[in-house]
């Protein structure tokens, strides 16, 4: 029997004026780093990274759980809403951690729509922080499909979802990470992952920002998977050369959820990330 390193607590924040009670874990001792994951999702994608020791001995990892994923649960009257993500409401969030752990300027690490909205704290929020980490991230992703179909009572959305981001897997991936990766998208949450793409494919805002981020003061590094079929390399390379000072690492064999599809793959990148960051 053997007892994995993270550990995983509740905190209770206020969000627009809603309380919420956020899931989070962490593992490590260091410098802290916030990690967000993907959209659909939840904590369970930055597992393999929260326990290798030598990640960890150095960097304290933190990973929470968005509202209305894995375990932080809807507000309450949720019943009587429709859930759909915004920038500001994702920017309010990731503050609000940041607040409620006492976390002095971390390191902001965010996958797919927590690349987006790192991008856009670098923006607008760069001295809450002291780098960013980019991964499979761009300025502006239009949607080319239909995301209504993820949220009907004629199609269970979360296999539809699963089924539209194994796509975005790299064949490279090991079968159990793959199928690890692609059951967090089956267990949403009905409409949530529509309801982050929502954000992801809509919000164009970040792309009249990018001029304002000064990587003098915080630096950003983009991590791109090679098989990504969403934020392709030329995307995340696009919007890199928006931001002077950026810099890029193209991962061969790695997708669009490098930590969860292939984590040997990607800890090499990601630890030559960490090391360019304060």
């Amino acid at each position: 029997m053997s007892i994995e390193q993270i550990t995983g607590r509740y905190a209770h924040v206020e969000i627009a004026g809603r309380r919420h009670r956020i899931y989070f874990e962490e593992a490590g001792e260091g410098r802290p780093v916030l990690c967000l994951h993907t959209a659909g999702a939840h904590t369970g994608q930055w597992r393999h990274l929260m326990n290798d020791a030598d990640v960890t001995g150095a960097n304290r990892l933190i990973a929470f759980d968005m509202p209305w994923h894995g375990k932080s649960l809807p507000p309450d009257g949720f019943q009587t809403e429709e859930y759909l993500l915004t920038t500001e409401g994702y920017i309010d969030t990731v503050l609000a951690m940041v607040d409620a752990l006492g976390l002095d300027r971390p390191i902001l690490a965010g996958c797919s729509m927590g690349g987006r909205i790192a991008l856009q704290l670098a923006a607008l929020h760069p001295e809450r922080f002291s780098g960013f980490i980019a991964i499979e991230a761009s300025d502006f992703q239009p949607a080319w499909y239909d995301i209504d179909w993820f949220d009907r009572p004629d199609a269970h959305g979360g296999e539809m979802g699963a089924a539209l981001v194994s796509t975005n897997i790299s064949p490279h991936a090991p079968l159990a990470d793959r199928w690890a990766t692609l059951w967090m998208f089956m267990a949403s949450g009905p409409g949530v992952f529509r309801g982050d793409l929502s954000f992801y494919t809509q919000d164009d805002s970040l792309v009249g920002r990018l001029g304002q981020i000064d990587t003098t003061r915080t630096p950003v590094h983009f991590l791109v998977g090679a098989y990504d079929l969403t934020c392709t390399p030329e995307d995340a390379r696009r919007t890199a050369d928006a931001i002077a000072g950026a810099t890029l690492s193209v991962m061969d064999e790695l997708g669009h959820f490098p930590m969860s599809e292939h984590p040997e793959g990607f800890r090499p990148f990601f630890v030559e990330a960490l090391e360019r960051m304060p």
